[in-house]
């Protein structure tokens, strides 16, 4: 076994093969990374001319000189074979070391054990439960959830194989009803172009502001498509609404509802099915006095929410997304969720990756909406090994002092 340095053409043809490829391993987030100020590297292990073992790995100078080396979702390895995970990391220890680094760390995209859509451990499914125990007898730390920079837990649908009956069908009930009840709300969906992703950034402000979370800034997401552009591996979608076009097809709704109930004649058995008429009716007339009311304050055509997705084979990852809180009457995420699903099934993708959630399955915890409607779809929950650390000096623990007290 030799340890090297790859090119990033070799780098990129093994992550096309490899079972832990991710968006955060490429290339392209390694560029984005150099923008602000890492330095990056292609790091790998040859068998003669067969590489079987590569990460992406990123550089930064922090204090006294000292660099912190980080792979984002790296390492690419098979971490079941003792024997190259070993070589691997003592080489990555002595690079690191010889470049004046005190740690590197990794986040392996290598699921902990099988869950299901209620977070529960699945009998007999997929255990690497191991693979913590090895890391960490080869010197690796845990780091813990909430110092952990990428997502530890997430929300996967699998759209392998299926039609989009079969997944329409398999959702929860509310959702499903929701997305048919939006397809009739006469919501259009945009793909973005990058001179219009400062619509998007202004609804991912606004949700900002509103949940209390920090934003990216424009020229980030423009990165981004930049980037991921070029192999179509990234989507900005918006959702928009035609007021004008919305009352009219909710008056021609209310005018099919009032003829159907005007068919029934006067019999004592038709009460129940004219009550249900009268309130469908109304549920009408109250949507029209709403899109009449916002129609007179913010316009004729509102935009409602927008969403960025990357697409690398085998999955789709709903990477991040915004709303405007008075407009989510309209339900329009369900929408941008169920086109992006079809996109999927239609291109041959395995996972609808719905992303981040917190692990934290208590009905009382913050952030359980999210989770709630993710669920909604009827995936299943996937937990990762976690985020570990290599400390290759001293510094390590100065270093560590340094980022305490800032804290």
């Amino acid at each position: 076994m030799e340890f090297c340095t790859l090119t990033e053409k070799e780098f990129r043809s093994f992550l096309e093969k490899s079972p832990e490829r991710t968006f955060l391993q490429t290339p392209e987030i390694g560029k984005l990374r150099e923008k602000s100020g890492w330095k990056v590297e292609y790091l790998g292990v040859k068998e003669g001319k067969k590489v079987t073992a590569a990460t992406l790995m990123t550089s930064k100078v922090m204090h006294f000189g000292y660099k912190e080396f980080y792979a984002p979702r790296g390492l690419l390895v098979d971490y079941k074979n003792k024997e190259l995970l070993t070589f691997f990391t003592n080489s990555l220890k002595k690079h690191v070391k010889e470049n004046k680094g005190y740690e590197f760390r990794i986040d392996p995209y290598v699921i902990n054990v099988e869950r299901d859509s209620a977070g529960e451990i699945v009998e007999g499914g997929v255990d690497n439960r191991q693979i913590r125990t090895t890391l960490e007898a080869l010197g690796y730390k845990r780091i813990k959830k909430e110092n952990m920079e990428q997502v530890g837990w997430m929300y996967v649908l699998d759209i392998d194989g299926k039609t989009e009956d079969e997944v329409l069908k398999n959702m929860k009930p509310n959702t499903r009803n929701t997305i048919r009840k939006t397809l009739k709300n006469g919501i259009e969906i945009i793909e973005l172009e990058k001179k219009d992703l400062p619509m998007f950034h202004k609804i991912m402000i606004e949700t900002g502001k509103r949940k209390g979370f920090h934003i990216r800034s424009l020229k980030y997401f423009e990165d981004m498509y930049d980037l991921f552009k070029p192999r179509d591996e990234i989507k900005f979608l918006l959702t928009r609404l035609d007021l004008k076009k919305h009352i009219k097809m909710l008056e021609e709704d209310k005018e099919k509802q009032l003829e159907e109930k005007n068919k029934l004649n006067d019999a004592k058995y038709n009460d129940g099915k004219r009550k249900a008429f009268d309130l469908a009716i109304q549920g009408i007339e109250k949507r029209i006095k709403q899109a009449e009311e916002i129609m007179e304050k913010d316009g004729e055509v509102i935009n409602l929410s927008s969403s960025m997705f990357i697409m690398i084979d085998p999955e789709i990852i709903y990477l991040s997304s915004g709303n405007y809180e008075e407009y989510m009457c309209y339900n329009s995420q369900y929408l941008i969720q169920w086109e992006m699903i079809k996109y999927g099934i239609e291109h041959k993708f395995k996972r609808y990756n719905f992303y981040g959630i917190t692990g934290n399955f208590d009905k009382n915890d913050k952030d359980y909406g999210i989770y709630e409607f993710k669920t909604g779809f009827n995936g299943f929950v996937e937990e990762l090994i976690g985020e570990y650390t290599y400390p290759t000096s001293f510094m390590y623990h100065i270093m560590n002092l340094i980022h305490k007290i800032r804290k």
